[in-house]
């Protein structure tokens, strides 16, 4: 292998010749093959962004030459582009706050920008440290490139909620005139109309996305400029003045400089809620789906109410059974959620005194939790809810020969004598 050699504080290691990562991203590599899944694409740009900000502000406040300014913006642009996406090596979980990811982008850009300045990499005529992260740290730029792709993450399970309530309201719409018997408990209790049930599921849908929405603003708070421990070490003024500013551009999110950045350095507490009220929704959601596969039940000798959609063969050795794979597969999902929110939990409650070092595994489970119900509820909306139809002679005969109609009668003939 063609290679040449870079040197940390830790000592010497060989890297690839053409690698545009150096020796921080290679031992951060070979530290932590935890989860065989690398760091996601999304977040990984966004800690390109938060680097392109930087250089940029940094070169207004006089603090970064303009042709190493220039250099890093056009490798940050090469590298938002993807041209370097297997150059970022790190491993989804991984020790040190985040350290190794961060220093992974910082390698890649530094190395081209020092192509782009006439060297070669390795030669770092722009300093991953120096250049690259001026006026940064770890632990302001990885918990900050989180809640950009967290938020980014929400607007796209948002848009399936939205999706999945308005199918949910046309139903409701179509079986209002369905008249059904209610249960508690599982025994008859008292009518209700099928499209009541389908109405009562949207508004659950609609508060649990209000929630979410509610949380999230909470990822829009940064600890950016606040550096290692939030006390804005080695960060000019106007640096820390005009980074915030600069990302909202970069990244097209609103977003607001923490007032107390040492307070936003050390605690996990907002992601903790976003994972909250994702479990929530994922909760409320598997609970419809457990109703609608009991009111499925049957075909012949359950209840028979609704009927799913025929999505794939149920069975290898039943013919012609048909499951309710869809809303299975939502409640899977749900059960995911709430194990990646205990992870969240016990990984916030970890941190100690002035960092919390654990946001990696925070990241990761949340970044899956929130990827994950988005596609569990896009598959249930378009593969099942939008092609339920009701058996509605059946649920008549129920209501009719339900013995649960007498409640109606109490107010004049009195409970006793209604049992």
């Amino acid at each position: 292998m063609d290679a040449r050699k870079e040197r940390d504080s830790v000592g010497e290691l060989e890297i690839p010749l053409d690698a545009y990562y150096g020796v921080q991203s290679l031992r951060g590599a070979q530290n932590f093959s935890i989860t065989g899944a690398k760091v996601r694409p999304e977040m990984v740009k966004n800690v390109v962004r938060i680097k392109r900000a930087a250089a940029i502000v940094n070169a207004a406040c006089g603090q970064l030459n303009a042709q190493t300014a220039q250099a890093i913006v056009r490798a940050c642009d090469e590298a938002l582009s993807g041209k370097f996406d297997d150059q970022f090596i790190t491993d989804a979980v991984q020790g040190g706050a985040g350290t190794s990811l961060n220093m992974n982008v910082n390698e890649v850009i530094a190395n081209r920008a020092t192509e782009l300045l006439g060297g070669q990499k390795g030669e770092y005529l722009c300093h991953p440290n120096d250049d690259v992260n001026k006026a940064q740290s770890t632990n302001d730029v990885i918990p900050t490139a989180a809640k950009l792709t967290i938020l980014q993450f929400i607007h796209g399970l948002n848009s399936v909620l939205d999706g999945f309530i308005c199918a949910l309201r046309q139903k409701a719409e179509q079986f209002d005139g369905v008249i059904k018997m209610g249960r508690t408990q599982l025994q008859d209790a008292l009518p209700i109309r099928l499209g009541q049930e389908f109405s009562a599921h949207a508004s659950a849908a609609e508060r649990c996305k209000n929630r979410i929405a509610r949380a999230a603003d909470e990822m829009r708070t940064i600890n950016l400029g606040g550096t290692a421990i939030g006390t804005k070490v080695n960060a000019s003024e106007g640096y820390v003045s005009q980074i915030t500013a600069q990302l909202e551009k970069e990244s097209g999110e609103k977003l607001i400089q923490a007032e107390n950045l040492i307070d936003c350095t050390q605690h996990a507490d907002g992601f903790v809620a976003v994972s909250g009220a994702i479990k929530a929704c994922a909760v409320t959601l598997s609970k419809i789906c457990n109703d609608l596969r009991l009111q499925a039940s049957g075909p012949q000798t359950g209840l028979g109410e609704i009927n799913l959609p025929a999505k794939q063969n149920g069975s290898s050795i039943m013919p012609a059974k048909i499951n309710p794979v869809i809303p299975e597969v939502l409640s899977q999902t749900a059960f995911l959620v709430v194990g990646n929110d205990t992870a969240i939990t016990m990984a916030a409650e970890a941190g100690q005194l002035q960092l919390n070092a654990f946001g990696p595994v925070i990241y990761h489970k949340l970044f899956e939790s929130i990827t994950c119900l988005t596609g569990a509820v896009n598959t249930l909306t378009e593969n099942c809810i939008k092609g339920i139809s009701a058996n509605e002679q059946k649920c008549r005969r129920d209501v009719e020969n339900c013995a649960g109609l007498v409640t109606a009668l109490c107010p004049y003939l009195g409970y006793k004598k209604c049992a």
